[in-house]
């Protein structure tokens, strides 16, 4: 009788559906948004504006953090041995820096962000196409990539190139793009241009249910993609209902209208 070797035998990996966040951490998102606030008195100039020193109050920055680890968190339950959700973060602020690496959302320890500096989008732009065209990082065999930029205000460096490349060239073209705009002073014309050719409209928020809402959408998003047939299909804006159950793989895939898509090392790319 032959003995059992379990060295012949495979698993196989899940496939990463790679989530990049790219989020302005500029000195205006200190700005307080909710609760009550006293004033000192005391001004500064931060991100290209003259602000008051304020003591309590919720920032945007207290906002976004909490949004974001929400929306990890939420991931992280919806993880399954076939698939799973590859989150990185890149902000962008005093200077860009990649705050999370890509990471299983299982596995993220969230550390808050912190604000401070101006807003150097085109770095950061710039920063996210490296990281989708370097294949050691974003996988052949990954479904396509979901990129979030995030912001409160108009950028500071060069980054009308680096935008155009992003859109336009190379293997970011091929992912799917979302964008808020948060408060009135953010520049919404280079927020269209982010999301131009995506079926995702411009979302904006003036208030931290909005930003909370905004990243549920994401959430909705990435996992109804998850469990349909074909991963690789974005779901319409009417599709994503905030608060609705999700169907197990099973049920969604009979609702999808594409083929399934290949589990060979080619992926989406």
């Amino acid at each position: 009788m032959k003995q059992f070797d379990p060295s012949k035998f495979t698993t196989s990996k899940p496939k990463p559906l790679p989530v990049l966040l790219v989020l302005d951490v500029s000195g205006s998102m200190n700005e307080v948004v909710d609760g009550s606030f006293t004033r000192t008195g005391q001004m500064v100039e931060e991100d290209g504006q003259t602000w008051e020193v304020v003591e309590g109050g919720v920032t945007r920055l207290q906002v976004l953090n909490q949004a974001v680890e929400e929306m990890i968190a939420a991931l992280a339950k919806e993880e399954q041995l076939e698939h799973e959700f590859l989150v990185s973060v890149i902000t962008f602020g005093e200077k860009v820096q990649l705050h999370l690496s890509p990471t299983r959302a299982s596995s993220v320890s969230w550390e808050n962000l912190d604000a401070g500096g101006e807003t150097p989008l085109g770095e950061a732009i710039a920063t996210t196409k490296r990281l989708i065209e370097d294949k050691e990082t974003t996988p052949s065999r990954a479904y396509r990539p979901v990129v979030v930029l995030v912001s409160d205000g108009k950028p500071t460096d060069q980054w009308k190139e680096q935008l155009a490349s992003f859109v336009g060239t190379g293997r970011s073209t091929k992912c799917d793009r979302m964008a808020m705009a948060i408060g009135t002073g953010a520049d919404e014309e280079m927020l269209q241009q982010f999301i131009a050719g995506t079926q995702n409209r411009l979302c904006h928020a003036a208030d931290a249910t909005q930003v909370h809402e905004f990243f549920q959408r994401v959430t909705m998003s990435v996992t109804m993609r998850s469990t349909s047939r074909n991963p690789n299909e974005i779901p319409s804006e009417g599709d994503i209902k905030l608060g609705r159950h999700l169907a197990p793989a099973e049920e969604a895939s009979k609702k999808s209208s594409k083929g399934a898509s290949s589990d060979d090392d080619e992926g989406y790319w």
